[in-house]
């Protein structure tokens, strides 16, 4: 139980690697709010409580300000705490080249995948550092670190937050605080189904990750 007491935030758990983190943090004995924009994250509770865990859904917007103070507001009404908060919400924008890609679709995966994880931070932190301690965990992606492995948004985005990690450990250095980021591969969920399918019907899954 390595997190017993432990008061835990996690966004995009409604699915995917949210969906698993939430459930092995309440399995370590986490309190845990787990947020997402689909109403699916009430299952992702459900299942943890059913089986004898601690969570809370919230259906929030993780890169709208308002909806990211809710959810901070929920965590401390709920546990009087926060220990960690894991920003791992994102969208990918499917697979379109940049010429394709159009500016709201950039401003849109922009404004959850890089925005989302800067609010978390923004008016996550305070709280952790009246505590004198604290994790922040932000999911980027190898497709911030290597061309191709993502669209030309979803790629940009990730990039900014493996950059923006960097910014937030050092401002936040001596606080106690510590700000992490984490680089998946290509995991099948449900985000990135079609890319799985589309392969599978090639033939070539088993070349999926490769450049």
């Amino acid at each position: 139980m390595r997190f017993k007491g432990k008061s835990v935030i996690v966004t995009g758990a409604a699915s995917g690697i949210g969906r698993a983190s939430a459930a092995l943090f309440a399995a370590e004995g986490a309190s845990v709010i787990a947020a997402d924009k689909s109403p699916a994250v009430n299952e992702t509770v459900a299942a943890i409580t059913s089986s004898g865990g601690k969570a809370i859904a919230l259906e929030m917007d993780a890169g709208n300000s308002a909806d990211v103070q809710k959810l901070i507001d929920l965590a401390l009404k709920t546990n009087g705490k926060i220990d960690v908060i894991y920003a791992n919400a994102g969208i990918s924008g499917g697979t379109p080249n940049i010429f394709e890609q159009t500016e709201d679709q950039w401003k849109q995966i922009l404004q959850v995948n890089l925005i989302g994880p800067m609010l978390a931070i923004q008016i996550g932190a305070p709280h952790m550092i009246k505590q004198g301690r604290g994790a922040i965990v932000c999911t980027a992606s190898v497709a911030g670190l290597r061309s191709g492995a993502g669209s030309p948004a979803y790629s940009a985005s990730k990039a900014g937050v493996i950059s923006l990690v960097s910014l937030a450990a050092n401002n936040l250095a001596g606080t106690g605080i510590r700000v992490n980021g984490i680089c998946p591969g290509l995991i099948e969920t449900g985000m990135t189904q079609q890319i799985f399918d589309r392969a599978r019907e090639k033939g070539t899954d088993d070349k999926i990750g490769q450049l």
